[in-house]
């Protein structure tokens, strides 16, 4: 494998791996490889690795030489070049002749997966930092910061400190270890001066917003201990939940693929967003793809873009999902509902980091890492050869099963809270109406939840009654409610068509309603009617 040794005077200091694709190397947190140094640019130089060698394309005011001489854009690099990086030195090795203890490389094997989950590594122990209150109403209190940007403010921020404030009063960032604190919405001092921009925080420095006061500590997630009770916009207090949280908070900090699976409406795209959040590319795009939501004909463009002409309508030429997400996460959803064709192109471009455009010969390395969700049974529908077993394995290196809403019954009365300080910070759930949604069995999971609790907003204000609640929104007269879909010969225990059935219930049959509650198009919704049989409805 070709690699960068670095390395002061002779002696070997350690070692990038460079793999296909682009390898940005600088002084930003958001590189492949930070080098701390005033000589070195935020994004010093990035190598491009291609199948006939390894470029080199200069990125910095400071310069890049390779053997002295300053070079630009597309330098091929040769076995034994010496390229110099500010006060830095590194040998490029076409071969992994004496390789040892890589720092870059991107596991592909199932064992990786145990590896996360023991904590085998202690390379794994992603840093993170603790927030202490010293002054104020929450003085004595602490909360971890788990994700790489924290809000700090008002309701539905991530930590909340009066509800009357803005939301994203202000803003902490953790990276490898270092807090920033970023301005808000509202003033924010840090040591005594109002904070403009992104600033260090030192240990001791005393974050000063309204009548609060906090300092941040750094720590690691062992510190804190493996259980966790939120992730990203996600919340539980199960301790499944809890645990699942620390699973996903270790996923965050690699680059191999993660695998989604759980019925639809329990959260995955949130758990998507999540891993980008907490992880190294939080400062890059996270782009989803909704693959049952595109016409078949399209999804190829849709993914690796296309070149002007290269079909009818094909009016210029177009990006595709890899080419947006270069440099962050890009989130598969409904992966089960790719045509096999397809599944062919995103099989090559996850082995070998190659996108080609639709129309196009040439190959472009967008650096991108994919996580994929579904709600399908992806080893059924190998096995009945309708989903490929070599993009299946590449996808599920990690993978994570978010379970349904009536397995976590104890969990929802924090996620009602939670959705409802997002949502309609001054509603309140009383203790009757907390118990009917405990008992409910949300075959639409956390999306019919929060549509259940917008309406119980609409029809009773600010306190939610157990008369408030309604499940079917056809009963407004007091009936006892049905609370289990209607069915229709064939397939009645899929889980989709089951959440489709509950849609179509709410939306009092209106298609296009029934598709915004899924959260997809109402193309795809007649898609799938079709498909279960439903259209007569």
């Amino acid at each position: 494998m070709a690699h960068l040794q670095f390395h002061d005077s002779g002696r070997p200091m350690f070692v990038q791996v460079l793999r296909p694709g682009r390898t940005m190397i600088g002084r930003s947190d958001t590189c492949d490889l930070a080098l701390p140094s005033d000589s070195v640019s935020r994004v010093h130089f990035v190598v491009d690795g291609k199948r006939d060698g390894y470029f080199v394309h200069d990125r910095s005011r400071h310069g890049t030489t390779v053997n002295g001489a300053r070079v630009g854009d597309g330098y091929e690099l040769a076995d034994g070049d010496e390229i110099s990086v500010g006060i830095y030195r590194a040998t490029f090795r076409a071969k992994d002749e004496g390789l040892r203890n890589p720092t870059a490389t991107i596991p592909v094997q199932a064992a990786v997966h145990e590896e996360l989950l023991a904590g085998a590594d202690d390379r794994v122990a992603a840093s993170r930092a603790v927030l202490r209150f010293v002054r104020g109403p929450h003085q004595g209190e602490s909360r971890t910061l788990l994700q790489a940007r924290t809000s700090v403010g008002g309701a539905g921020a991530t930590v909340e400190l009066e509800p009357k404030l803005p939301r994203g009063a202000v803003y902490l960032r953790v990276v490898r270890g270092r807090t920033m604190v970023e301005p808000g919405d509202l003033g924010a001092w840090l040591a005594g001066a109002r904070i403009r921009e992104i600033t260090p925080v030192l240990p001791g420095e005393e974050v000063r917003v309204g009548d609060h006061g906090f300092v941040v500590e750094p720590t690691t997630i062992e510190e804190e201990g493996r259980e966790v009770e939120a992730f990203g916009e996600m919340v539980g207090q199960t301790a499944a939940m809890r645990r699942l949280f620390a699973v996903l908070q270790r996923f965050a900090g690699h680059e191999a693929p993660v695998l989604l699976t759980g019925e639809s409406g329990t959260g995955k795209e949130l758990a998507a967003n999540g891993l980008h959040e907490a992880g190294p590319r939080f400062e890059g795009r996270f782009v989803a793809v909704n693959c049952a939501a595109i016409a078949d004909n399209l999804v190829e463009s849709e993914l690796f873009g296309h070149e002007k002409g290269a079909f009818t309508g094909a009016v210029a030429r177009a990006d595709g999902a890899f080419h947006h997400a270069d440099g962050g996460t890009l989130f598969l959803d409904e992966i089960g509902e790719m045509r096999l064709e397809v599944q062919a192109k995103l099989l090559r471009a996850l082995e070998s980091g190659e996108v080609r455009r639709v129309g196009s010969a040439s190959a472009e390395f967008p650096d991108v890492r994919v996580v994929a969700a579904t709600h399908r049974n992806l080893q059924d529908m190998v096995r009945r050869g309708t989903f490929r077993e070599d993009l299946y394995f590449r996808l599920a290196v990690l993978t994570v099963r978010l379970p349904s809403l009536k397995e976590r019954r104890d969990d929802i009365p924090v996620i009602a809270k939670a959705l409802l300080a997002r949502h309609h910070p001054t509603a309140r759930v009383s203790p009757e109406a907390m118990s009917a949604l405990q008992g409910y069995d949300w075959p639409g999971n956390i999306r019919e939840l929060r549509n259940v609790l917008t309406r119980a907003v609409v029809m009773g204000g600010d306190r939610i009654g157990a008369g408030d609640l309604q499940f079917n929104p056809w009963s407004f007269d007091g009936a006892p409610i049905s609370r289990e879909p209607t069915t229709t010969d064939g397939g009645g225990d899929d889980p989709e068509r089951k959440a489709i059935e509950h849609a179509l219930l709410e939306a009092n049959g209106n298609r296009t309603q029934a598709a915004r509650i899924l959260g997809i198009p109402r193309s795809s919704l007649l898609y799938k009617l079709n498909r279960y049989g439903l259209m007569r409805r």
